[in-house]
């Protein structure tokens, strides 16, 4: 499953999918891990109950809520920077992003693209905690990095992950 350009990319990749819930994060970086051979980290994996029983009622998360996750997230990716990985996670605003690179050098940040109404499409085919009537406050609370790799994902996910590979080699 290794692509051809994943061999000019350095051997310990950092990088972050970030995108609203619904925009294929999970989908695109696990395949992007598995084409790079390094680990999946998956944010969500790491929220505490009390953060996805707030979801699951219907109350969006708030800053202070995100902060030990965003926190505990940071330390994960230190402890595993050593072998890279590509890790999905929703940083939403630029002062999550901020938290989840403290002390952890060169990453490589992958925006996923789209719009309400599709995503919130998407979010209606699936079983998750993140509820459709919640995407409002996701597109509420982004703020669209002016940096990194942008993708839009009206493309099927192993297009994507190929862009996303022929934009890191360049």
């Amino acid at each position: 499953m290794n692509h051809p350009r994943a061999n000019n990319i350095p051997d310990q990749p950092r990088i972050i999918v970030l995108g609203v819930s619904g925009s294929g994060k999970s989908t695109v970086a696990s395949l992007l891990s598995q084409h790079l051979n390094v680990p999946f980290i998956e944010a969500d994996d790491f929220h505490p109950e009390a953060n996805i029983n707030k979801m699951k009622s219907g109350i969006p998360l708030n800053d202070s809520d995100r902060e030990p996750w965003l926190k505990a997230l940071n330390q994960h990716m230190k402890d595993t920077s050593s072998t890279g990985f590509v890790m999905a996670c929703s940083a939403l605003k630029e002062s999550y992003r901020e938290i989840l690179m403290d002390d952890i050098p060169s990453f490589h940040w992958v925006y996923l693209d789209g719009n309400f109404e599709q995503i919130h499409h998407r979010m209606q085919q699936r079983s998750h905690f993140m509820k459709p009537e919640m995407l409002q406050s996701q597109f509420d609370a982004l703020e669209i990095p002016e940096y990194g790799i942008h993708c839009s994902i009206d493309y099927p996910p192993e297009e994507i992950v190929n862009q996303i590979l022929n934009q890191l080699s360049e």
